[in-house]
């Protein structure tokens, strides 16, 4: 009968999640809280189930980062490498061999996806644990990702706008 249960839950998260988010988001800086730095920065999101691989493709002149992190809107999971897009921006690194907590749910009916983390940071002032909550929303549209971030650390939003990128003009 649990197993039953928790079969059901897992098909409602997975029926839940917002197919409009996958693929590929391209910055648009104009529109977003500054990353110095970066050229070029992208989202690409892919929907497994539950699980939900958010994957940063950046560029600085020929430097290039590529690191994913992946949530699961079933249970919290723990992320041995996590990654935050302003990390270099802010001057605000992961703690040495720290580990993240995170979870992840489909807010607004499923338009949504929110997650909240709790990271370790190494500031000034030695390790901190930073709390982060971030919003994914698509646009009524479709071709529109505002992702607007809170840290525990900061008293302002950080918000990134990000248009879709037809999958012929991905690279």
């Amino acid at each position: 009968m649990i197993l039953g249960g928790l079969m059901a839950l897992g098909l409602t998260a997975a029926l839940a999640a917002n197919p409009a988010l996958t693929g590929r988001w391209r910055l648009d800086p104009a529109r977003s809280t500054a990353l110095d730095g970066w050229h070029k920065v992208d989202l690409v999101v892919a929907l497994d189930g539950t699980r939900v691989a958010l994957t940063y493709d950046m560029l600085w002149i020929r430097s290039k980062v590529v690191v994913t992190n992946t949530v699961d809107t079933a249970h919290p999971v723990e992320l041995k490498n996590f990654f935050r897009i302003e990390q270099r921006h802010m001057a605000v690194y992961p703690a040495k061999h720290g580990i993240t907590q995170a979870t992840a749910a489909w807010i607004d009916g499923g338009r949504t996806l929110r997650t909240e983390v709790f990271t370790p940071v190494e500031i000034s002032q030695g390790e901190v644990l930073m709390r982060m909550t971030s919003e994914y929303r698509v646009s009524e549209t479709g071709d529109t990702l505002t992702l607007i971030e809170l840290h525990s650390t900061r008293n302002r939003p950080l918000v990134y706008v990000f248009n879709k990128v037809p999958t012929e003009a991905a690279n």
